[in-house]
């Protein structure tokens, strides 16, 4: 395969990436609490790519390294119930998911079954005890800034707000979840962040920019296509030339 090929081919591949990552910001837009993904480019040569005399590259192909997660802060939007709770300032909730705590920003919370505070999906939130907090569902619900749950002026727990050294480690579970898989990067108090009832955080996608390095992605998709097309074209004038050549 030629270089031509190779590299246009190399570049598909990328741009299938990035697709995929934009639609899948654009489809979360509206979802609660949700942090927009982002690539990294960089380059990529193989060992059959480099000079064998100096050893320098000879071409290179662009590839996406890795995605990270942009976590600023989206718009505190009211909402009314009682259930929802706002993150303002840099923090997550703890909840105990299927297998390990996880953490989110989506703080649309509702009364489990069993009587527990928990998210949509089920997943039980933790106090500052690591406990679950027990509730009543037919009776009011008042949630302080610092987290604490009463009804009928008792405290029943108090929502545990956490933090990391550093949340670049972070992996994403699912749309609004991340895990901590670093066991050095321990969760810890987040002194810098307050509930706010009532309230839920929107998603943080910048939905036109979105929207436009989608159009613009596309359209080097089809121009990468075009680049194979031609080389191929190149390639079968080449051999017919050849075959005219030795006939």
């Amino acid at each position: 395969m030629d270089p031509m090929t190779v590299a246009a081919a190399s570049g598909l591949r990328s741009r299938l990436e990035s697709l995929d990552l934009l639609a899948n910001n654009l489809a979360n837009s509206a979802t609660s609490g949700y942090k927009s993904d982002s690539e990294f480019y960089g380059l990529y040569t193989s060992a059959e790519g480099r000079d064998p005399t100096t050893g320098n590259a000879s071409f290179a192909l662009p590839v996406v390294e890795h995605q990270w997660t942009d976590f600023s802060q989206g718009t505190l939007v009211p909402t009314g119930s009682q259930f929802d709770v706002a993150i303002s300032g840099r923090g997550f909730l703890a909840v105990d998911g299927p297998s390990s705590p996880l953490y989110t920003r989506n703080g649309n919370l509702q009364v489990s079954p069993s009587g527990q505070l928990a998210t949509t999906e089920g997943y039980p939130v933790r106090g500052v005890d690591g406990k679950p907090i027990q509730v009543t569902p037919s009776k009011p619900v008042e949630i302080t800034t610092d987290g604490t749950v009463r009804q009928d002026g008792q405290s029943l727990g108090q929502i545990g707000l956490v933090d990391f050294k550093s949340i670049a480690s972070l992996k994403k579970m699912g749309g609004t979840y991340f895990l901590n898989p670093d066991p050095k990067n321990q969760p810890v108090a987040a002194t810098q962040a307050t509930l706010q009832q009532g309230k839920l955080e929107s998603s943080n996608v910048p939905v036109a920019e979105a929207a436009m390095r989608l159009v613009g992605t596309m359209r080097q998709f089809e121009m990468l296509q075009k680049a194979i097309g031609i080389s191929a074209d190149m390639n079968r004038k080449t051999i017919d030339e050849v075959a005219r050549v030795g006939s």
